[in-house]
């Protein structure tokens, strides 16, 4: 079962396992949209397109009686966490406080949700539950304190959930991609109102203090954002694989370039020297 599988990284999955023969439950945030048309269209009857809003108690608690009816006793081997919003890359200071909220809510919130719904699903198999975070969840990166806040917490859970559940056999993994061009970028009339709501809440002073031509910047570094993502996902899927199906997989995946080296630096060298790389 994985969640955001309407574009991006989720949809990919869900194509990718269909393809190797696996019994896919793709939860969608909109059933009637184009990327689950897509899904019924080009993906075997094995795979199951499940309305999920992780947000929302009630789809989730539907989508967990949907799946355990149709596995029953077998259980369910996988759950991934996929499903996540970038918000208005900005400097912490400008960020709305509404945008730290939703990112929490839906990157951590409803991955939690998620998780322990399925949980009794996964102990009945001794299965997999995987967490999709990010590079920003575990190294602190300028103009993502909403986002890596909220993945930085799903990263946390994910390390403590490891310890927690190996007594019942389930093996807990998080995912901590670089830059890939995945759809969480949004949309640009998505963007337009973030940016609105950005500036209309700006005090007076720390619009000075920034500059216009700073906060002017903001968006153009926006539309430059998707040509420093790396457009072939396949290095997260495969990390995504190994989770589910090697024998000893590792607790923490950094697929892409540029993801493991700025970790490495930020766990063994001086915080000053990490800042200044």
């Amino acid at each position: 079962m994985l969640s955001g599988s309407d574009t991006g990284i989720g949809h990919a999955l869900a194509k990718h396992l269909d393809s190797l023969g696996f019994v896919v439950f793709a939860g969608v945030l909109d059933k009637d949209g184009p990327g689950a048309a897509e899904l019924r269209r080009s993906c075997s009857q094995r795979l199951s397109v499940l309305q999920l809003d992780i947000t929302n108690t009630t789809q989730v608690k539907d989508a967990y009686l949907t799946v355990s009816e149709k596995v029953q006793n077998a259980g369910l081997w996988g759950v991934v966490n996929n499903a996540g919003i970038l918000g208005f890359p900005a400097d912490g200071e400008l960020l709305p406080m509404s945008t730290y909220r939703h990112c929490m809510e839906v990157n951590f919130f409803g991955a939690v949700e998620v998780s322990k719904t399925f949980l009794p699903l996964l102990r009945k198999s001794q299965g997999r539950l995987v967490n999709m975070s990010s590079m920003a969840g575990g190294i602190p990166l300028p103009r993502y304190a909403a986002y890596g806040a909220s993945k930085a917490a799903l990263s946390m859970f994910s390390g403590v959930m490891r310890q927690e559940l190996s007594k019942w056999g389930i093996k807990v993994m998080a995912i901590h991609p670089s830059g890939f061009r995945t759809g969480i970028e949004g949309t640009a009339e998505q963007w337009d109102r973030q940016e609105k709501e950005l500036m209309e809440n700006l005090p007076a002073d720390t619009r000075q203090a920034y500059g216009e031509e700073y906060l002017l910047g903001l968006r153009n570094y926006l539309l430059h954002l998707p040509s420093h993502c790396a457009p072939d996902l396949s290095p997260v899927l495969g990390s995504v694989l190994h989770a589910l199906l090697a024998r000893r997989p590792q607790g923490l995946y950094t697929p892409g370039k540029g993801a493991y080296a700025p970790l490495c630096i930020f766990c063994c060298f001086p915080l000053w020297f990490y800042d200044f790389f």
